[in-house]
């Protein structure tokens, strides 16, 4: 996990320079970029991107990092760019799609309302959002593990169903079970649960979950069933599993990773 999480982080702030880096470019283009800015970038032969060309890759990155970790301000980060709902085109209006067509707008007299220098700020607002994703990231407050994890969940529980599918329907059914286990298991540690025995199986888990009222009897009984499938596919039984049981299982473990927590 932590190496994932450091390449993460490693991603998120090569995403970050590539954003001050159009912005200084923009800042550039519309002759605002300072004498001593341009020295710095200079000494450390830095060359600035041409905008028109580098940043709508990067807007389509940022904006997935901003959708994933703060979701609460991606309408803030599309706003910059363009907003659908805008009436007039003024220099509070006027975004970053704007800039890249070179759009000016002008009233009576041809006095400029916005020109290309309106964009400065709106870039400078995105860079400030995708910053405040950095410190959702390594705050406690987000807990990456959790993105990952779902990731993780998601693709073994496809390989399972492919695995039934395919006519292995154990196979299919042990590793539906084995992320039973391991989701049961991550919410007992979530909730501080510690089983008394060393290995503890899917009914351990559940158990202690509905002792400490973290889930009901309801979902204790629909549990209990889920884990009856996972036995019958993992142990020789009165009969053999189907491809039905696996799919029930896998189904039914989606809904467990969804609702308990």
């Amino acid at each position: 996990m932590e190496p994932k999480y450091a390449s993460l982080k490693k991603e998120l702030k090569a995403l970050m320079r590539q954003g001050d880096l159009l912005y200084y470019a923009m800042a550039d283009e519309q002759g605002q970029l300072s004498e001593e800015a341009k020295s710095v970038l200079k000494e450390k032969g830095i060359e600035l991107p041409r905008f028109n060309m580098a940043y709508d890759p990067w807007y389509s990155e940022a904006l997935l990092v901003v959708k994933q970790i703060i979701p609460d301000r991606y309408d803030d980060f599309v706003k910059q760019y363009k907003n659908d709902k805008r009436k007039e085109i003024d220099f509070l209006t006027y975004g970053i799609s704007d800039y890249l067509v070179g759009l000016k707008t002008t009233r009576g007299g041809g006095m400029v309302v916005a020109d290309q220098s309106a964009a400065i700020p709106k870039m400078q607002n995105q860079n400030s959002i995708l910053a405040s994703a950095e410190k959702r990231f390594e705050s406690t407050l987000f807990d990456i593990q959790e993105v990952l994890q779902a990731d993780i969940y998601d693709s073994e529980l496809e390989a399972a169903r492919e695995l039934a599918k395919k006519g292995f329907v154990r196979g299919g059914g042990a590793i539906a079970g084995v992320v039973l286990e391991k989701h049961l298991g991550h919410v007992c540690a979530h909730h501080a649960l510690n089983s008394r025995k060393k290995h503890p199986s899917i009914a351990d888990f559940y158990e202690l979950l509905k002792e400490n009222n973290i889930i009901d009897t309801a979902k204790w009984r629909f549990i209990q069933h889920l884990g009856d499938l996972r036995n019958l596919c993992d142990h020789n039984k009165e009969r053999e599993p189907t491809k039905d049981d696996v799919f029930e299982l896998v189904e039914g473990v989606e809904k467990v990773i969804k609702t308990v927590f």
